[in-house]
């Protein structure tokens, strides 16, 4: 068959799968042989943690996304197609990658933050100056950009109108699968003097990290069986979710993240299960669609990377200098004396995941208890969150501060006590990452601050040596914020 390209590349990002990849599709499609790349980049790395979880998570990935590779090169034309890996700049790498291979077009999925969509421009220009074309594709979410927009033609910037127009738009088409396999005979094999081993973090510049004692599972493997164990329990995802220390999220973030998982055979399942009635299915399909919605704004509100969504909050006064550190120091190492904000912070410390209701009650507990610009916060869980996602991270903290579409009204603040006796009623999660708690229970448990000299005692909790007293009255606090937030209340 008449192809359009003799030979193309295939560029893997956030899309670290061989099965439904949009562009790996397309190349395979368009090109007699198509080579499959991924870039270590150094401008990225560079600027992270040296025991970085995300790194780890990543290598292993491309260990199972290349032996996939290699299955289906085997199982098609005898050949070890697999992956080519660099550890360079993109900017470097791809247009060397090109001239090496004689490549005629790169192929991508999208990727719709500000820096990725900056350092691709660059690409393509380096690449097109030698000739070479360059394609990319919706892959990362369900809708994307301007797809769903109002009826005025506008992006929504509300969700519930959102999430009513995409139920409206989805439908098979935009679910189907892309079927790769059937055009897996194009894909070349690895030149001979090309080494067919994965870096090892040293030679990336990072520390080992465990990701098996983690349980984080890692390439399109994990994915499914994450995925796989989770279909049982979706149909209770509803009446689950909300609580810590109960087996209730998916703990799929990760993969979504970096593309492990088809965001399309996700939501074609939630649907098909929320249209046999299932109240958990629709519950978590109404995260897929969130995820979505905070792409889009990403998309097409890009201030929102830096800025307020609504400008006005920007002119909150927010705490400052030393006494704004020492606040954020404490809420950082979760030794803020509130029990449910120092467990989650302690959680995502050791483990690289937060569970989202926590997510909420340690957001609103920086901006609204401490008085801190929710930029910190935002940046501190960019650093420590396995499944960091720009527009969602963002999405999340501007809910939490007020300042985003369809955020939490500014009045609403999480009291963190019955957010703990809520959510973490028999303090099954407090004890797990505060062991220095283990020992009391009841409202002791959620209020040390309250409890008897005795019931301390018998604990062997002593407040403000083993176990902070709170460092801020959330009644005072709660005060203060609505004085901080009203600068933004309208006439």
């Amino acid at each position: 068959m008449l192809k359009k390209y003799q030979t193309g590349l295939m560029w893997f990002r956030r899309d670290l799968r061989a099965q439904d990849n949009a562009a790996l599709y397309h190349a395979l499609k368009s090109c007699q042989q198509v080579f499959c790349a991924f870039v270590f980049d150094r401008d990225i790395l560079n600027g992270l943690p040296k025991s970085d979880r995300r790194v780890a998570f990543i290598r292993e990935s491309l260990t199972d996304l290349n032996a996939q590779l290699t299955q289906l090169g085997l199982q098609h034309l005898d050949l070890p197609a697999g992956l080519l890996v660099r550890h360079d700049t993109a900017q470097n790498a791809l247009p060397d990658l090109a001239a090496r291979l004689s490549v005629d077009a790169v192929f991508i999925n999208h990727d719709d933050e500000p820096d990725s969509l900056a350092r691709d421009a660059e690409v393509q220009a380096l690449l097109e100056v030698r000739g070479v074309a360059f394609h990319s594709f919706k892959d990362h979410v369900i809708f994307e950009r301007n797809e769903v927009l109002t009826l005025a033609g506008k992006p929504y910037t509300v969700y519930t109108p959102y999430k009513n127009a995409w139920l409206k738009k989805v439908d098979a088409f935009y679910l189907k699968p892309y079927p790769v396999e059937n055009y897996a005979a194009a894909l070349a094999a690895r030149p001979a003097d090309e080494p067919g081993d994965m870096p090892s973090l040293a030679e990336l510049g990072f520390e080992s990290t465990h990701l098996s004692a983690l349980k984080i599972p890692a390439g399109s493997q994990g994915g499914d069986a994450l995925f796989d164990d989770f279909l049982a329990r979706m149909v209770n995802y509803r009446e689950t979710r909300d609580f810590p220390a109960v087996k209730g999220p998916s703990y799929l973030g990760v993969h979504l993240r970096f593309g492990t998982v088809s965001i399309r055979k996700l939501a074609a399942i939630a649907l098909e299960q929320q249209k046999m009635g299932s109240e958990g299915a629709a519950t978590w399909l109404n995260e897929l669609i969130w995820r979505d919605f905070y792409a889009q704004i990403l998309s097409n509100f890009p201030h929102v990377a830096g800025s307020a969504f609504k400008p006005e909050y920007d002119a909150i006064a927010w705490v400052q200098g030393d006494s704004a550190q020492a606040l954020f120091q404490a809420w950082c190492d979760g030794q803020t004396g509130y029990p449910l904000v120092d467990a989650a912070m302690a959680q995502i410390n050791q483990t690289g995941y937060m569970h989202n209701r926590l997510r909420m009650v340690t957001a609103s507990f920086l901006v609204k208890d401490l008085g801190i610009d929710w930029r910190w916060g935002e940046r501190y869980f960019a650093e420590k969150l396995n499944d960091f996602d720009l527009a969602s991270n963002n999405g999340g903290w501007q809910w939490a501060a007020s300042s985003g579409c369809d955020a939490q009204p500014y009045f609403r603040i999480f009291n963190p006590v019955s957010q703990s006796e809520k959510f973490d009623p028999q303090g099954k999660f407090i004890r797990k990452y505060l062991p220095v708690l283990e020992k009391l229970s009841g409202a002791a448990l959620h209020s040390p601050w309250l409890a008897s000299p005795i019931e301390l005692a018998a604990a062997d909790v002593t407040l403000g040596q083993n176990y902070p007293l709170p460092v801020v009255q959330h009644a005072e606090a709660r005060a203060l914020t609505l004085q901080r937030y009203a600068v933004v209340k309208k006439p």
